[in-house]
């Protein structure tokens, strides 16, 4: 195996990505900015954090799923698979399957910040000497190809979507990107994703409106990284983190609210809000079985495995390329 390359970055610049995509956001009504920028070193910093509180029963249900499944998900992969993970984070549930598959011919992780990605890559570096770790500093929703890997060309690739991140996108960009995924992963792939499931709305309002207030803070990091990286002149006291569970979309909305009546400098332009008046900032679709199959099948997918917990809140699922 090769030992771990450099950084890959696929964007030409991240920091007029992400002022554009404000700028425009904020010119709209109603007013939206992609979840995807929510995550800067301080927002995936925060949300690492929000992946260890007691309300967030997402992620240690899905990691408890994957330390008693990644046998099963090791054997159904088979040896010699490329890892390629779409959101990588901290690659902490990554570290599960790669101590669980068989003759990893390299793993790359797929995330947007780059400072995240290398950080989190060096400590991988250092525990998996031999294995040969292939960072892509790109959205991993609009990747065009995956990079070259010297001695691994031929081998099958295995796909990770973990943390219900298939529940931010809105139904057509699921499909876009499982599309996507699809074609990323080729002839022989797989895909292991994670999906949040329906259940009592109070649990999912208590996921998302935590009382530490650890989801607010990574709400309004947002405005913060508006301030830092592009000179705008939000006053964070002036907004609240605002979070609930629409029943008939089957989704958690996520917004940013003004409090008052104010206005905002951004580079070089005014913005102005109303009492009240919410920028979004993420959705949070739950699934059920069908759901899933219904955005699989036409990507060219097919659900092959489920494993949930004994209170059936998440999935984790084996999706096969047909």
């Amino acid at each position: 195996m090769v030992p771990g390359l450099p950084l890959k970055n696929t964007q030409a610049s991240t920091g007029d990505t992400f002022e554009a995509a404000v700028l425009a956001g904020l010119s709209r009504r109603p007013r939206a900015i992609p979840a995807k920028f929510l995550y800067d070193a301080q927002g995936s910093a925060l949300f690492d954090a929000i992946c260890e509180l007691p309300e967030y029963y997402l992620t240690r249900t899905e990691i408890t799923i994957l330390r008693d499944r990644a046998p099963e998900i090791a054997a159904l992969a088979g040896p010699g698979r490329q890892l390629i993970e779409f959101g990588s984070g901290s690659s902490v549930k990554t570290r599960l399957l790669l101590d669980s598959l068989e003759a990893v011919a390299a793993y790359v992780p797929i995330d947007i910040s780059g400072e995240h990605l290398e950080a989190t890559s060096r400590r991988l570096r250092a525990d998996y000497p031999a294995l040969a770790i292939v960072p892509v500093c790109a959205d991993y929703t609009d990747l065009p190809m995956l990079p070259w890997l010297p001695g691994s060309s031929g081998a099958a690739k295995l796909g990770f979507f973990p943390g219900s991140t298939i529940g931010n996108l809105d139904p057509d960009e699921a499909l876009a990107f499982l599309r996507n995924a699809r074609r990323l992963l080729g002839p022989g792939g797989a895909l292991v994703l994670g999906a949040d499931l329906k259940k009592d709305p109070g649990m999912l309002h208590a996921a998302y409106n935590d009382s530490a207030g650890v989801t607010a803070a990574f709400s309004l990091n947002l405005l913060a990284r508006m301030n830092r990286e592009l000179g705008a002149s939000f006053d964070l006291e002036g907004f609240a983190h605002e979070a609930f569970y629409n029943p008939a979309a089957g989704r958690i909305e996520i917004y940013i609210r003004s409090l008052r009546p104010q206005s905002v400098r951004i580079a070089g332009q005014r913005f102005f809000f109303d009492a009240g008046e919410r920028v979004h900032t993420e959705y949070s679709y739950k699934y059920d079985l069908a759901d899933m199959d219904a955005l699989a099948v036409p990507a060219g997918f097919v659900r092959t495995q489920t494993w949930t917990d004994p209170g059936r809140l998440f999935s984790v699922n084996y999706f096969v390329a047909t």
